[in-house]
């Protein structure tokens, strides 16, 4: 058991992930967690910046421009692999039984996203944990239009990977000691890409109540 949890906590980590599977790794994590619905736990936007920052730093023996178009092909592939399995299994996937690694709110949460967005929902969700796995799903179960949704996946990996993958590159570059501090920096990141997170959770829990207000008057 205690090596099960181990292994679950190197998927999850970030430095982990790089420094034990390394590049190869890092592209199937990001495939995972961009088009399998058990990939939702794993860390798509820390994982980037540090891969960038450790690209920069050379721990990551890999060409910059060869780590970013790698990134955003396994992006890309990913929610094909979404989209392909939100079409095949279509609404059932709404009555699939809860377990560790599937929540029914998770593809709600992505329903509700999807609808107040619509198709852009695949290029803002993929800054948005959670979303980012289940989005392409649901467009899947929706059976969005190919075309358009391939337009959108394109877009959304393409913007997602340059976007953190290049800003951890360039803060590598600026400051070539800043390994040194490599804790500090993905507690900040994870901090940062936690606030969509928290954001939404309270925007919702704003939406909620003002519905429960009005149901007791009636």
């Amino acid at each position: 058991m205690e090596s099960f949890w181990e292994y679950l906590h190197n998927l999850t980590d970030a430095n982990s992930i790089i420094s034990t599977g390394g590049f190869y790794l890092l592209l199937i994590v990001v495939y995972a967690e961009t088009g399998l619905f058990f990939g939702f736990f794993l860390p798509g936007d820390y994982l980037l910046f540090l891969a960038g920052l450790l690209c920069a730093t050379g721990i990551l023996d890999v060409s910059i421009y060869l780590l970013v178009a790698s990134l955003m092909i396994a992006g890309i592939l990913g929610n094909f692999t979404g989209y392909w399995f939100g079409y095949r299994t279509g609404p059932l996937l709404f009555t699939r039984n809860e377990s560790i690694f599937f929540k029914k709110r998770y593809v709600t949460m992505a329903e509700a996203f999807y609808k107040k967005h619509g198709g852009m929902a695949l290029v803002l969700g993929r800054f948005f944990p959670i979303i980012r796995t289940f989005a392409p799903i649901f467009a899947g179960v929706v059976k969005l239009d190919f075309k358009k949704f391939s337009i959108y996946n394109i877009i959304g990996s393409v913007a997602w990977v340059a976007l953190f993958t290049l800003s951890g590159f360039f803060l590598g570059r600026r400051f070539p000691r800043i390994e040194q501090y490599l804790q500090y920096v993905i507690i900040g990141m994870v901090i940062l890409t936690s606030i969509p997170l928290i954001f939404a959770f309270f925007k919702r829990k704003g939406v909620i109540e003002p519905e429960e207000k009005d149901k007791t008057k009636n």
